[in-house]
Order: C-alpha cells, then sequence, then structure tokens
C-alpha cells in the first residue's frame, strides 16, 4: 500500500509505492498542507489503481526521474506479468493481416481505406493500451471536419464505418494484452434514416415508355422484382429458370467482381411475374449467348456509376420527375406488392428480409389499409355494431 509522505530536509510531499517488486520514491515540489495531500493522494489511488489493471505507466506520471526510462511501458517487455503493447500502426498490421481472410475484396480495400488514410496518421504512433476515451472521441469530432472529393463533409455513416475498424482493433488487443478498451461504451453516431420515396405505377409505366430500348428490359426487371444494383448487374443467365419462372439470386456484382450475397437473407429465390418472364425472354434474345443477362452494347459487365448518370437520371430530368436514387426501384416493388394486397411474408422472401418486420416499419405508411394503422378497421367494426 503507498503512501504520501514529507521529507523532513525540504517539508516537500513525495510519492511512497511499489511497483514490479521494488520501492519507488518520487519527490515533487508541493509543500505539506491539507489540501496538497489530499490531491497527491488522489493520485496515488489513480496510480496503484493503474498498476492493479496493469495499464500504468512510469514516464507518463514521472517523465523526469531516472526510473522513467527503466520502467516506462515502452521500456517493458515482459516485467513481473505486464506487458508492453505495442504502437498501434504495429498492431494494425498485425490485426488486418489476421482478418483479412475472413473477409471479402471489397471489405478489405475499405479497411485498408480507413487505416490509411484515417485512422493510422492520426493515432498510428500511440500505443493501442494507452489510447484513452478522450482520444478516440477527438478523432472521431476530427473526421467530422474531413471535406470528401465534393467537398461536402463525411457523413455519419461514413464516420462509423471508419471507427469500425478501430473498435474492432482495441477490443481484439486489449484481449490479447489484458487491458480495458477504452472503445467500450462508445456509441455509433446516430444514422438519419434514409428516405423512402417509391415511384407510382403511372409513373413507372412512364419510366418504361421512354427509357433507352437496350435498357427497357433490365428496368422492368428492377422496377418488379426489388433487386438490388449488384444483384442485377451480377446476374447470370444459369441462374435464371425458365421452367419453375424463377430469379436465383446468388451473388453480386460489386466493385467490378462476383461475390455472395450480402447476408443468408439475400440468398433467394423470386418469382417471376408476367412483366419479369417477358422481360428476360425478350433480353436472352440478345444476351442469351453469354454469361451476364444484362451488359454493355460490346458485351462487358455494366457499370452501375456510368449507368445511373448517362441512363437514369438523364430519364428522370426529361421526365420531370423528381431525381431518386436508383435503389428506389426496390422501394417501389415493395410497395407495389403491398398495395396489390400480396402476402407479407411473400413480400419478405422475395426482397430477402428474414423476417417481415423489416417490411412493416419501412414500408406500411404506402398502404395504411393493409397494415390497418389508419384506425378504418376499428371505425368499421364500431359501425356494424351499431347496425
Amino acid at each position: 500500500m503507498g503512501r504520501i509522505a514529507v521529507r523532513k530536509e525540504t517539508q516537500k510531499l513525495f510519492f511512497d509505492f511499489n511497483y514490479l517488486g521494488k520501492r519507488c520514491r518520487e519527490q515533487t515540489a508541493l509543500p505539506d498542507t491539507a489540501a496538497n495531500r489530499k490531491k497527491l493522494e488522489r493520485i496515488l489511488q489513480k496510480i496503484e489503481a493503474e498498476i492493479t489493471l496493469g495499464t500504468f505507466d512510469y514516464g507518463r506520471y514521472f517523465p523526469d526521474s531516472p526510473r522513467a526510462k527503466k520502467l516506462s511501458k515502452r521500456a517493458l517487455t515482459s516485467v513481473g506479468g505486464y506487458h508492453a503493447t505495442p504502437l498501434l500502426r504495429e498492431f494494425a498490421e498485425t490485426w488486418f493481416a489476421e482478418k483479412e481472410i475472413e473477409w471479402r475484396e471489397t471489405q478489405i480495400v475499405t479497411v485498408r481505406g480507413c487505416l490509411d488514410q484515417h485512422i493510422v496518421p492520426a493515432l498510428g504512433d500511440k500505443e493501442v493500451g494507452s489510447i484513452t476515451r478522450a482520444e478516440i472521441l477527438e478523432f472521431r469530432a476530427s473526421l467530422a471536419k474531413v471535406r470528401s472529393r465534393n467537398g461536402k463533409t463525411l457523413s455519419a455513416s461514413r464516420i462509423n464505418h471508419i471507427m469500425t475498424p478501430l473498435r474492432m482493433m482495441l477490443n481484439e488487443a486489449a484481449d490479447r494484452y489484458e487491458f480495458s478498451s477504452s472503445f467500450r461504451g462508445i456509441k455509433s453516431l446516430n444514422v438519419p434514416r434514409t428516405d423512402v420515396e417509391p415511384f407510382t405505377l403511372e409513373e413507372v409505366q412512364r419510366i418504361l415508355q421512354r427509357v433507352r430500348p437496350d435498357f427497357h428490359e433490365y428496368y422492368a426487371v428492377r422496377f418488379f422484382t426489388g433487386m438490388r444494383t449488384g444483384e442485377i448487374d451480377g446476374l447470370t443467365w444459369e441462374h435464371v429458370d425458365f421452367a419453375r419462372r424463377q430469379i436465383l439470386v446468388h451473388q453480386a456484382l460489386v466493385a467490378g467482381e462476383f461475390v455472395p450475397t450480402k447476408t443468408d437473407g439475400s440468398f433467394r429465390s423470386i418469382d417471376m411475374s408476367q412483366p419479369v418472364f417477358d422481360a428476360l425472354k425478350a433480353q436472352y434474345e440478345v444476351t442469351g449467348k453469354t454469361g451476364l443477362v444484362f451488359t454493355t452494347r460490346k458485351g462487358t459487365a455494366l457499370s452501375h456509376r456510368n449507368v445511373t448518370k448517362r441512363v437514369w437520371y438523364p430519364l428522370l430530368e426529361e421526365l420531370e420527375l423528381r431525381p431518386r436514387r436508383p435503389y428506389q426501384t426496390r422501394h417501389t416493388a415493395a410497395t407495389l406488392w403491398l398495395a396489390a394486397g400480396e402476402s407479407p411474408e411473400w413480400i419478405a422472401r422475395q426482397m430477402g428480409h428474414t423476417t417481415t418486420e423489416m417490411l412493416f416499419r419501412v414500408y406500411s405508411r404506402f398502404v395504411p389499409n393493409l397494415t390497418r394503422q389508419d384506425g378504418s378497421a376499428f371505425e368499421r367494426m364500431l359501425e356494424q355494431k351499431q347496425a
């Protein structure tokens, strides 16, 4: 048990404690007063708590002490059961190499970018075991000031994505080197919900009437199946079953590479309605001899950015429709199915949702009579009782 004592020669207070089996005495410039004793006792309590947890850094508390060089965390490799922790830049490479085998290529690229562009430049020279909660929050706040190529600040969603590898690394390091991660308890930033702005059936019909002929079948399938961009761009003819009138969603095209579907629920079969069946039959006459269902005129895979920029947005502008992301075609399929009275369980399977919870949470406001959230069912019950 340490104590605060006074040196008779100077009447100055000093710390007296044990660390790694050694008795340590560190002089201060504070005179022996009740207030100073109380102040130093609080510091001593913190020191002893950190010694117990294995996070005490001698050099941080007593940087001018002759013992600091010998007993600081950087100088210790394994003394009395205490292990110094590596610099974040060093541990990041170890962690990345270990996790890389678990990830898709797109995730590898994303995480590598987060490390190289943001995390390592800001925190790379700090030991993983010494990074404090305040430093983590300061780093996150600094991300809010970063501007992207278009001059906009990073969104809350993007900041959360950058913080995720840092959280994973610090939590892994904490388990490996037996210290308490400062990241635990820090919540992600709130991300505003993406607006659901589906097209009406009339708008869908106008779009299909005016779209470029070589993209008519592409958008007919998008509007009436709810397939994601990567799913339809990566659809191959081997996954189109005309006999059973089903589309098998087993993969997606992401950043030019075929990858498994996003989740187990996304691995699914979609029933073809007549418009979808007709569109795929027509498309088979164009690309039936190639692997991909939808391709460029040269027979290569579609680039969703080019399609969005050169086909989608110009078409909406021509039709004087409000600009909306292509993902709204997926929302459109869901709302049209719901409005038509299809079974919510069936719709959830078509969309790749494992339950109907998300379906009702996201889309129910577009079909109040189906979800019974407008009070009409209750009013009809009262009318029947009064009749």
